[in-house]
C-alpha cells in the first residue's frame, strides 16, 4: 500500500495558501492523482470506509524534525487521558508546538489536503477544525492504550458534522510485537476486522459514524523509552447522510468479546466524585 505524492518545482498558488513558510511538503496535483487511484479502494473497504497509504509524505526528515518536537512526557503540554478506557498524553494547543509539527498540521488543515480528501473518500464540502479538538500530538507510552470507540459526532462550536479521521503515525523501527496496532472492528462488535501497525510515515484515513469502531485497546509493550506518536487531524460537514445521523453524543466506548462490562465514564466518574450518601440516594430512587 504505496503512494508518494511528490513535489515538482513549478510555482503553485496553492502552495502559498497552504503554507506560509513556503516548505509545502505535498504536491497538490500528484495528491489528486493518489486519491483517484485509491478511491474505490477506500469505499470497498471492510469493516468500514478507509484507507492505509504507506509513505505518504515524500521527505521523511520532516517527520524526524516532528517528533524531535514532542514534549518529553512530563512536560506540562501534555493533558493526560487516564480512566478505564484510555491513557495517554496529548496536545492541541499549537502554541505549544514546535515550528514544524505546526507547519504539519496546518498543511494538513488546508485546502489541497481537505480537496485530496474529499476525492479520496467521495465526501463533499470537508472543513478542517481550526481549533483541532481532540486531535492535534498524541503519545502514548508503555502500558498505554485507547479502548474500541465510535468518536464523538458533533463539532459544537461550530456546529459541523464529524466525518473523517487522519492519524499520521510517526514511529520508526516499530517492533511488531510490542503492538500499539489500531484495530477496526465491525458494526456488531463481534471480530476485528484490520489491524495496522503504526508504523512511521504511515498515514490511515477513515469515515466515522456511530458504527465505525475502532481503537488500540491493548496495553503498549514498547521498551520504556519508546512510545506510540501520531499525528490526529479530524475533519467535518454541515450535515450528513440522513442514514448516518444520530443525535450528539460524546464519545462511545465498547466492550470487546470475552471482556468483563465496563460502567459506563459517567458512573465512573459519579463513583470516584460523589459522596457515598449521595450515591445511595440515587440507588435508592432507581431502585423504586
Amino acid at each position: 500500500m504505496q503512494g508518494t505524492p511528490q513535489r515538482n518545482d513549478r510555482a503553485d498558488e496553492e502552495e502559498s495558501v497552504a503554507s506560509g513558510s513556503g516548505n509545502f511538503l505535498l504536491d497538490p496535483e500528484a495528491m489528486l492523482d493518489l486519491a483517484e487511484a485509491r478511491h474505490a479502494e477506500y469505499v470497498d473497504n471492510d469493516p468500514f470506509p478507509h484507507i492505509v497509504i504507506d509513505d505518504f509524505f515524500p521527505d521523511p526528515e520532516v517527520l524526524r524534525r516532528v517528533v524531535g518536537e514532542f514534549p518529553d512526557p512530563e512536560d506540562s503540554r501534555w493533558l493526560l487521558h487516564k480512566h478505564q478506557h484510555s491513557l495517554k498524553l496529548a496536545c492541541n494547543d499549537l502554541t505549544a508546538m514546535g515550528p514544524t509539527t505546526l507547519d504539519v498540521l496546518l498543511q494538513c488543515n488546508a485546502y489541497p489536503m481537505t480537496r485530496f480528501l474529499e476525492r479520496l473518500t467521495g465526501i463533499r464540502g470537508l472543513v478542517a477544525d481550526p481549533g483541532y479538538e481532540g486531535g492535534g500530538m498524541h503519545r502514548i507510552a508503555r502500558g498505554g492504550h485507547l479502548g474500541v470507540h465510535a468518536d464523538f459526532n458533533r463539532l459544537d462550536a461550530l456546529r459541523l458534522d464529524r466525518r473523517l479521521n487522519l492519524l499520521i503515525y510517526l514511529n520508526e523501527e516499530w517492533d511488531e510485537s510490542w503492538g500499539g496496532h489500531l484495530e477496526l472492528w465491525d458494526e456488531t462488535m463481534s471480530r476485528c476486522v484490520k489491524r495496522v501497525a503504526p508504523r512511521f510515515n504511515r498515514i490511515v484515513v477513515f469515515s466515522t459514524t456511530d458504527k465505525s469502531f475502532h481503537g488500540h485497546p491493548d496495553a503498549l509493550a514498547c521498551p520504556p523509552d519508546r512510545a506510540r506518536c501520531s499525528l490526529a487531524l479530524y475533519y467535518y460537514t454541515n450535515g450528513r447522510p440522513e442514514h448516518e445521523a444520530s443525535d450528539s453524543h460524546s464519545t462511545l466506548y465498547k466492550d470487546r468479546p470475552g471482556e468483563p462490562q465496563r460502567e459506563s465514564a459517567v458512573k465512573h466518574w459519579a463513583r470516584r466524585l460523589l459522596p457515598p450518601i449521595l450515591l445511595d440516594g440515587v440507588r435508592a430512587l432507581r431502585g423504586r
